[in-house]
């Protein structure tokens, strides 16, 4: 898995929309992937993310949900959980396997995993997430750690 210091991947892959999304990471970024759409926990993190968007968005910060679902599957979970930010879809596993984060098996799920980036290097890992509260601990960690500001 990616870590502290090492430089952010290059990637594309299509959001909720089919979109295709390819984040510089320049910005101070947050990535999280989740195990899939319309579960409990998912759903308790995206609508947190959600709720944060407004400061995410006041401090400069990109938010990107990643899982292995589809785009219609995306598609739905953001309808349904008002997510306004890019969910991207990573059925093949390319996106987790560019970050390190290990499936079980081809198919799977990947782990919750956060990753926090910015100026194209990792600064922040998560793993082992709870979802409940993991939006503002993030964006409070962004905040101590100097990546952003908040007028």
């Amino acid at each position: 898995m990616l870590d502290v210091g090492d430089p952010a991947p290059d990637l594309t892959a299509p959001n909720q929309h089919g979109d295709p999304v390819s984040p510089t990471f320049d910005d101070p970024t947050v990535l999280y992937f989740y195990p899939a759409d319309g579960t409990p926990g998912c759903t308790t993190e995206a609508e947190q993310f959600t709720r944060e968007r407004e400061t995410y968005d006041d401090a400069g910060v990109e938010v990107y949900g990643v899982s292995t679902d589809g785009v219609d599957s995306h598609r739905e979970f953001a309808a349904d959980t008002g997510v306004a930010f890019d969910l991207l879809a990573d059925p093949d596993g390319e996106v987790a396997a560019a970050f390190g984060v290990e499936r079980t098996a081809p198919g799977e799920t990947t782990p919750r995993t956060t990753f926090v980036l910015a100026d194209r290097e990792i600064h922040r890992v998560y793993t082992g997430v709870s979802p409940d509260g993991h939006a503002r601990d993030v964006l409070l960690d962004l905040l101590d750690d100097g990546l952003v500001t908040l007028a």
